[in-house]
């Protein structure tokens, strides 16, 4: 309630540069003092991390930037799904730091960290790449040099400034990319290993002497001597075969020549218009956010915080809901948890918010942030449900590929007992370990109409209609507030108003 009445006092522009000056809520301290608390042998997995996801969602100061981050960890995906989540205790927690605090800086600065990451070389196999071996047959892996044009910068189609699909006089898609793009993009990621005090050839396999303990948090370095000298044409930029490796001046040719593709503008731009506000922008939407992206009006390209600012501010944005037509978006399931953790003030009674993964589809949310399923995130950005009526519209509905009859019945099921009896590990007294502050709505569960109110505008912001409202009312007041127990049963009257307006449409797809 305090944001809303932030907001309502100051204005969206002014929350928003209030966020943007926001410390930095980070991951990484309270998950390295955690592993400081167990013996070396144990010090693996990503108990704590989790658990500071939670902590920070939903209790950070700077709840814009670790919303951003979010998004952000939705594009430039590196998943805990994958054999980095054992072994690397610190490192996932460090790369959701990263991009939080790229999420204020300039998307050039944004893909040179996550090219360097080490988690991200982990994941997408540029760590240890090695230039090609005539020899041997050998050729560069290219995994990461294809993702990071198809998924971080340019994608597969070149783009008007709007989204639209550029088209080719005979009216074919035109390819960003090709064969030979992705195989200097290929030759171009070799040569990165992990960090250290040398650039030996043992360090660059793993090993080293000594071996840097803060490796997986601190960028991959060159090894030149397994960085490809060959020549490297992509994207109409030519790097000459060289005797002399030079990995990072490759890499950061590459970087700049994908930053300044003009895909970049739309093709980003519209994806945090998806994860942030709406699955279908109008294409003047997006052609007004990747004109920012593209000029931040001080001649800057790639400055974010003018390209959320653009994002958030926008009139398609910022318009009434309408309950029909093509604005909003189906709220993500793990965005539904921390929005209940954020609206009722929920505490921990550790103070570490001790929740680990809700990624079962049947018993909890079907998404766990930081666990998606592949590089392509828990759900594609132009995912169309089949045989419905919003693919029959011609319409995108992203968050869709995660929602159906059984993951809505799971999450339902879930947020039931949430509600009720909160969330994560029980401590004393058998207590889940957070807790909600139901204070404010139990002073007014002896008014129906009040209590609907209150929390139609804390999930809904006011937007439950009219049809929805009575029912929710209604049920409320069918609860009777007897001599035997009253504060159950005023209880029980909160504990339905939240879980019935979680329940609804006009929760649940969010405009």
């Amino acid at each position: 309630m305090s944001d809303i009445d932030a907001v309502s006092a100051s204005g969206y522009e002014a929350w928003i540069d209030s966020q943007f000056v926001k410390p930095q809520s980070f991951h990484l301290p309270p998950v390295t003092a955690y592993l400081n608390t167990l013996p070396a042998a144990s010090q693996r997995g990503q108990t704590a991390f989790q658990w500071s996801i939670w902590k920070n969602f939903a209790t950070g100061e700077d709840a814009l930037r670790q919303r951003v981050a979010f998004a952000l960890s939705e594009i430039f995906v590196v998943s805990l799904n994958s054999s980095i989540a054992f072994s690397y205790p610190r490192g996932p927690a460090q790369y959701l730091d990263q991009l939080g605090t790229h999420a204020f800086g300039n998307y050039r600065n944004l893909i040179d960290a996550v090219t360097y990451s080490p988690m991200m070389g982990l994941y997408l196999s540029h760590l240890r790449n090695q230039k090609e071996n005539p020899a041997t047959g050998a050729v560069p892996d290219e995994n990461y040099g294809r993702e990071v044009m198809q998924l971080f910068t340019i994608g597969l189609y070149e783009l008007n400034q709007d989204g639209t699909q550029k088209l080719d006089i005979r009216g074919k898609l035109i390819e960003t990319y090709g064969n030979s793009d992705v195989s200097s993009m290929g030759r171009i990621f070799t040569g990165l290993s992990w960090a250290g005090p040398d650039t030996a050839n043992n360090r660059f396999s793993g090993g080293g002497n000594p071996v840097d303990p803060d490796k997986e948090i601190k960028p991959m370095q060159a090894y030149n001597q397994y960085h490809s000298i060959s020549q490297k044409q992509f994207l109409g930029v030519t790097i000459p075969a060289t005797t002399v490796a030079d990995a990072n001046g490759d890499i950061r040719i590459a970087l700049d020549r994908l930053f300044n593709h003009p895909n970049v503008g739309p093709f980003i731009g519209k994806q945090l218009i998806q994860r942030l506000v709406s699955s279908n922008p109008s294409p003047d939407y997006v052609s007004r956010v990747a004109g920012v992206f593209n000029n931040n009006g001080s001649g800057v390209r790639g400055d974010m915080k003018a390209v959320i600012k653009a994002i958030l501010l926008d009139p398609e944005a910022r318009a009434a809901p309408v309950g029909t037509g093509t604005r909003g978006k189906v709220r993500e399931p793990a965005v539904r948890l921390v929005h209940w953790m954020r609206s009722f003030n929920a505490r921990s009674t550790d103070g570490r918010f001790l929740y680990g993964t809700s990624s079962d589809p049947a018993t909890q949310l079907g998404q766990s942030p930081m666990y998606a399923p592949s590089v392509f995130n828990f759900f594609r950005p132009g995912y169309i449900p089949p045989n419905s009526r919003v693919g029959a519209a011609g319409l995108l509905a992203p968050e869709m590929q995660i929602t159906n009859e059984t993951s809505m019945a799971g999450y339902l099921n879930y947020m039931r007992g949430v509600v009720n009896a909160g969330i994560g590990t029980r401590g004393t007294n058998n207590a889940l370990d957070i807790q909600a502050d139901y204070s404010a709505e139990l002073a007014l569960a002896n008014n129906p109409d009040l209590l609907v109110d209150r929390v139609n505008l804390l999930l809904v912001g006011g937007n439950l209609s009219s049809a929805t409202r009575t029912l929710i009312r209604n049920g409320i007041a069918s609860v009777n507030i007897g001599t035997a127990n009253p504060n159950a049963d005023l209880r029980n009257r909160v504990n339905l108003a939240i879980f019935m307006t979680m329940a609804t449409p006009e929760y649940l797809f969010q405009q």
